[in-house]
């Protein structure tokens, strides 16, 4: 083997997750190709094998603490960037029909090319701001899971992510650091989006401070959500 993979797998077994050799080579030609590819596009600050393996991979698979992967569900990863949590989650759970959007082509690009090596089924990359495609029957409240490791507050991050879910699924947002005020601030926002706010999973990874933020779609989100494009994140609900 190329890589040392020991730790990786150590820390896999905490989170019961059983790699087959073909999804382990399709992590690490991942991690090749996305290494290779940030030399001229800007993807990652992260490039140490071992911190990707912790950062990223882990980081995107620990969701399986909170939420039942191993089925057929559909899957929205927004504003995706490198493809995370989106590609670590199909290849450790292929069963999932994911969709990853972003709205920088050069990472969509990249993205459709990830997956087209790695040999990943049901898999669609889309180049498109979320208030822009959240108002079309195609996508709006079609999926059974949002996921997000964007950086943004989680009231904005809401109402980009709500609109896509389904009643009675889920919007998980990947939290680090001291969040109390912020998960407070925005349980407004989040019912007005036809979401509530029903736990809050704190976990520690390597040296980081993680959380879930899980969000359950109760009712669909009013027509006027999402606003036009950047109004959420300058003037968020509150």
């Amino acid at each position: 083997m190329r890589y040392q993979l020991e730790k990786f797998r150590q820390e896999l077994e905490k989170l019961n997750i059983d790699l087959t050799e073909e999804q382990t080579e399709q992590f690490l030609d991942y991690y090749e190709f996305l290494i290779e590819t940030n030399k001229v596009m800007n993807l990652t600050a992260i490039t140490d094998f071992d911190e990707v393996i912790e950062k990223h991979f882990l980081d995107s698979l620990s969701l399986c603490r909170v939420f039942e992967l191993n089925r057929q569900i559909r899957v929205i990863d927004m504003g995706t960037g490198a493809g995370f949590p989106g590609i670590p989650l199909k290849i450790a759970f292929p069963q999932i029909d994911l969709l990853l959007v972003d709205s920088l082509n050069k990472r969509i690009k990249f993205l459709r090319e990830a997956t087209k090596r790695l040999s990943l089924e049901n898999v669609a990359a889309l180049h498109a701001r979320a208030e822009e495609i959240a108002k079309g029957k195609q996508y709006r409240e079609q999926f059974d899971l949002c996921v997000s490791r964007a950086v943004a507050n989680l009231s904005t991050l809401s109402e980009y992510c709500i609109p896509f879910v389904k009643e009675g699924g889920m919007f998980i947002s990947y939290k680090s650091g001291d969040i109390e005020e912020e998960v407070s601030a925005a349980e407004k926002a989040v019912a007005v989006l036809g979401g509530n706010i029903n736990q809050v999973y704190r976990f520690e990874l390597g040296e980081q401070k993680r959380s879930f933020v899980m969000i359950e779609k109760q009712k669909k989100t009013p027509k006027a959500y999402p606003r036009k494009a950047g109004i959420p994140t300058r003037d968020p609900l509150r």
